[in-house]
């Protein structure tokens, strides 16, 4: 009778402890809100799940770092790794250092995501709805607005060694090349690195030109908000220009609610996050996974942003 309970014990702690499951992340930049409500969205849902252990460290931009750290991930020995990437040409790399430790992209795409090996996945939204979404809703409002004679306006880009930002301002040019819709024009473009500060400055200069605009037009949210901030600051009135972004955050839909802010585009941090985790859970579980994973984009405006109050 002994001998079986202490089997029967022994049993329980081997099933226990082949349900612990360890997940680190690594994120290319702890001080951006979007990817912060990105990342605690992930720790609350990592702690509904028994057993498993959640960790996340901030690769501060740095692509070297965030290497370094997924290799340190694979010599702790963790179950599968997160990674929001840093710099999205170095998919490869960061491929290649987890070996054959299961791995995630999340949010942003690496740049070998149609290489990726049967132990790797990514999990986001399809960058090229969302700068599409936002340019042409902004497109239909100058034409409800009665410019489809011309308009002109600016482009702010998010950090060129990001896809998405690539994609997005891709996006904008597309919408701009079709027939119902090119009646827009850029002025010009440059990166504002998704900065709220930086946009605000570089809007504040290009206003320093006295050159008439129509539209401005942001690979995310914090660069519109600080677009529209330089704009207030000049005085403009914010019912003769159309701003559009993504994101839908909390307070792009304040700046939204005070109406100065005109289109948006929900980007599910909540659903890319648990996605993520999910993923990896089964990819540690030897599952078969869809390499992409895509979590769908939603237009918002005034007319729908209360469906999207405290999503982001």
């Amino acid at each position: 009778m002994k001998k079986t309970l202490v089997a029967a014990s022994l049993m329980a702690l081997t099933a226990s402890g082949a349900m612990a499951q360890e997940i680190s992340a690594t994120f290319s930049r702890f001080d951006d809100n979007w990817l912060t409500v990105l990342r605690n969205g992930m720790v609350e849902y990592a702690g509904t799940i028994d057993g498993l252990t959640y960790q996340q460290e901030d690769a501060s931009d740095d692509i070297a770092k965030q290497i370094d750290q997924v290799k340190n991930f694979v010599a702790q020995g963790v179950d599968a790794i997160i990674v929001n990437i840093v710099d999205t040409s170095a998919g490869a790399a960061v491929s290649a250092a987890a070996g054959d430790t299961p791995l995630v992209y999340v949010n942003r795409e690496p740049d070998n995501v149609n290489e990726l090996p049967s132990t790797q996945a990514f999990v986001a939204s399809n960058e090229i709805e969302s700068g599409t979404l936002s340019a042409f809703e902004v497109c239909k409002n100058l034409r409800a607005e009665g410019k489809a004679g011309g308009a002109r306006g600016y482009l702010m880009n998010g950090q060129l060694s990001n896809q998405a930002a690539v994609q997005r301002s891709k996006d904008v040019h597309d919408v701009i090349g079709m027939d119902m819709c090119n009646f827009m024009e850029i002025i010009d473009e440059q990166p504002a690195n998704w900065s709220r500060d930086e946009a605000q400055d570089l809007m504040t200069n290009w206003m320093s030109s006295g050159e008439p605009f129509d539209f401005v037009l942001a690979n995310n949210d914090e660069m519109a908000i600080g677009a529209i901030q330089a704009m207030k600051s000049a005085g403009m009135d914010m019912a003769d220009v159309q701003v559009g972004g993504v994101d839908a955050s909390q307070d792009a839909l304040l700046v939204m609610a005070a109406g100065d802010y005109d289109v948006t585009v929900f980007q599910d941090s909540v659903g890319q996050g648990t996605g993520s985790i999910d993923t990896a859970l089964k990819l540690i579980a030897g599952e078969d996974v869809d390499s992409k994973v895509y979590i769908p984009f939603v237009l918002v405006t005034p007319e729908n942003m209360g469906e999207f109050m405290n999503r982001n």
